[in-house]
């Protein structure tokens, strides 16, 4: 499974750089691409470099979109492209995947209609259905995650339903997860 994940200036640290982490420990193909430049810096100024440029990407190829939060939501949200790519992704029925204030994206573009879904709890704005005060949240294709505190059950929900209960377990072994 290949999962792609898109960072701009402002990305939550923790939420991007530790579920990427968790996902690649899990043996998850993770792409990281950058919205306008191929590096980006974190809120709290962690530098990813040599991104892929999002325009340069065969969307076709991946199974995922993963939207980390944090301020960068706000250049996100303002972005066509990345909003076409977002569209893209849930229009062919793919996995997608956001968390803290990466939900709001999904929110505002009507596709946490008839879902549940969690996000960061003051940014929560009734996007139609049913919001839950969990860490994470799935609901079939539709993964959601609640703030920097949820990362982990966040990566770990995201493994459960892209390699199985099995790949989960033996992970949470690894990393000595015992919730």
């Amino acid at each position: 499974m290949k999962i792609l994940t898109v960072v701009t200036d402002g990305f939550e640290d923790i939420e991007a750089i530790g579920t990427i982490a968790i996902l690649r420990r899990a043996g998850l193909d993770v792409t990281v691409a950058g919205l306008n430049s191929q590096k980006a810096s974190g809120r709290y100024q962690t530098e990813v470099v040599s991104l892929v440029n999002l325009h340069d990407v065969e969307l076709s190829e991946f199974d995922m979109l993963f939207i980390p939060g944090g301020p960068e939501y706000l250049a996100e949200e303002r972005d066509p492209f990345f909003l076409s790519v977002v569209k893209e992704f849930s229009d062919s029925g793919k996995y997608l995947a956001a968390i803290c204030a990466g939900p709001t994206i999904l929110g505002h573009l009507g596709l946490l209609k008839g879902r549940r879904y969690t996000c960061f709890t003051s940014m929560n704005e009734d996007f139609g259905e049913t919001y839950l005060d969990q860490y994470s949240v799935i609901d079939g294709k539709l993964i959601t995650g609640r703030s920097c505190a949820a990362t982990i059950d966040f990566a770990l929900d995201i493994v459960k339903v892209l390699k199985g209960e099995e790949a989960l377990v033996k992970l949470k072994q690894q990393i000595y997860y015992d919730r």
